[in-house]
C-alpha cells in the first residue's frame, strides 16, 4: 500500500475522539507486517480507561526514534456540507478528502511509508524506530500520550528523539515546524453573594460586579512582551454566567471561565499566584479554581532539527520557519523525555468541513520522513 490508500484506509476507520474505530487496530496489524514489537493498551483497562492508545518498536539498541501521533479525530459536523463523504476517503482533483485526512491520518500513514521504505532500501543506519500513537489527543489528553510514557518510564523504555506528525504546515508543505508551544489554563472565577430583593439591594450583595472587576483587571493585566521565540503571553474570557432569570431578585452568586495561554517566562504555578493575589486584592468574595492542560515548552535548535530542515529543504527547497505559535499538542508531554519537533502537512482544512490533504503533499512527506530518519539514524563515526 503507498501513502494515498494508507490514508484512505485509515479514513475509513471512524474514530472520533474517543472511540477508537478499526484505526489503532489497523496500525496494529501494519506494525506487526513491518516486524515491530506492538503493545496495545486497552481503553477497557485501569490504567488506559476509554482510551486506546499503541507503542511499537523496531530495534533494540539507541537510539531510539520514535514517531508520534494520534488516530482520534472531532466529530464530522454536518454531513450535508460535505462534498463527499467523511469516512469514504474519496480522492478528487488531486485530494483525498476525509476527517482526519489533515490532522493526522495522512501523516501517520506516511509515518509508515517513509519507515517501509527505509527498511527496505540497503545501507540503512543504527538504532532503534518507534511508533508511539493514542486515541485521546482531540479528547481531554489525560489518559493518552502522558500515561504512555509513564508506562515507557515504569518499563526502563526511553525515547532519544521525536517526530509528532501535527499538520504544522501553513500555506504549503514544509513551511513550517514548530520546536515549542506556549503552556495553557483554564482558570474558573466563582464570586459568592448575598441573593436578595432587588429593590433592597441594601440588604443583599450582588456577585456580579465583583466577578466583572476581577476579570477585567485580569484582562488589563501585562504579562509579558514576549521573547526571542514566543509571542507575547494573553489571557480571554470564555464565558460569564449567572442563571438569574428573575427580574426582582439579586442573585446570590457568579461564575467565569478564562484561559491564559503563556510563554516560556513563566510557569503554570507562578501565574496563578499572581492571579490569586490580584484577586483578593480586588475581592474577598471570590475563589479561583484552575485546570493547567501543560507548560509552555521550547526544544533548542539541535540535531533533530536540523535533520528536519535538512530533509525538507531537500524536498521542498525551502528551509522550514521553526515556530512556537498555535495550540497546544502531545509533544508538551513528549518534551520531558526527549528532544521533540512537530512536523507534518498543510493544516488550513483541519477540523473543517470537507478536511482534505493535496495526493502531492502526501508523497512529498513520506520523502521528508525517510530523509529525516536517514539523518538521525545515520551511524556515528
Amino acid at each position: 500500500m503507498d501513502v494515498v490508500e494508507r490514508t484512505r484506509a485509515l479514513i475509513r476507520e471512524p474514530s472520533v475522539s474517543p472511540d477508537p474505530g478499526g484505526a489503532m487496530s489497523l496500525c496494529a496489524s501494519w506494525l506487526g507486517d513491518l516486524g515491530f514489537d506492538v503493545s496495545e493498551m486497552s481503553f477497557a483497562s485501569a490504567e488506559f480507561p476509554e482510551v486506546k492508545n499503541l507503542y511499537a518498536r523496531l530495534g533494540t539498541e539507541g537510539p531510539n526514534f520514535c514517531f508520534a501521533g494520534h488516530t482520534d479525530v472531532v466529530p464530522e459536523g454536518d454531513l450535508a456540507q460535505w462534498v463527499h463523504p467523511p469516512y469514504d476517503g474519496v480522492v478528487d482533483a488531486g485530494n483525498v478528502y476525509g476527517r482526519g485526512a489533515a490532522d493526522m491520518k495522512g501523516a501517520i500513514a506516511a509515518f509508515f511509508a517513509a519507515t517501509e521504505r527505509y527498511l527496505a532500501s540497503p545501507g540503512g543506519g543504527h538504532g532503534s524506530i518507534s511508533l508511539l500513537l493514542t486515541g485521546d489527543e482531540e479528547g481531554p489528553a489525560v489518559n493518552g500520550t502522558d500515561k504512555v510514557l509513564t508506562w515507557l518510564e515504569e518499563r526502563g523504555e526511553t525515547l532519544d528523539m521525536c517526530l509528532v506528525g501535527e499538520p504544522t504546515s501553513v500555506q504549503r508543505l514544509g513551511d513550517t515546524a514548530k520546536i515549542g508551544r506556549r503552556g495553557s489554563m483554564q482558570g474558573f472565577v466563582h464570586a459568592r453573594g448575598i441573593q436578595g430583593h432587588a429593590a433592597y439591594p441594601e440588604r443583599a450583595h450582588n456577585p456580579v460586579p465583583d466577578l466583572i472587576n476581577v476579570l477585567h483587571a485580569f484582562e488589563h493585566m501585562v504579562l509579558d512582551t514576549g521573547n526571542a521565540h514566543f509571542q507575547p503571553s494573553n489571557l480571554e474570557v470564555l464565558d460569564l454566567s449567572v442563571g438569574n432569570d428573575r427580574d426582582n431578585v439579586i442573585p446570590g452568586e457568579a461564575r467565569g471561565r478564562f484561559n491564559v495561554r503563556f510563554n516560556s517566562d513563566h510557569t503554570s504555578a507562578e501565574l496563578i499566584e499572581r492571579f490569586e493575589q490580584r484577586a483578593r486584592a480586588i475581592a474577598d468574595n471570590v475563589t479561583l479554581s484552575w485546570r493547567v492542560s501543560g507548560e509552555s515548552f521550547l526544544t533548542p535548535e539541535g540535531a533533530l532539527s536540523a535533520a528536519i530542515c535538512d530533509a525538507v529543504e531537500e524536498v521542498t527547497g525551502a528551509v522550514p520557519e521553526l515556530s512556537t505559535t498555535g495550540g497546544t499538542s502531545d509533544a508538551r508531554f513528549i518534551h520531558r523525555m526527549c528532544p521533540v519537533v512537530e512536523f507534518g502537512l498543510v493544516g488550513q482544512s483541519m477540523h473543517k468541513i470537507n478536511e482534505h490533504v493535496a495526493v502531492a503533499d502526501l508523497h512529498h512527506l513520506v520523502d521528508i520522513y525517510e530523509r529525516i530518519l536517514r539523518r538521525a539514524l545515520r551511524p556515528q563515526r
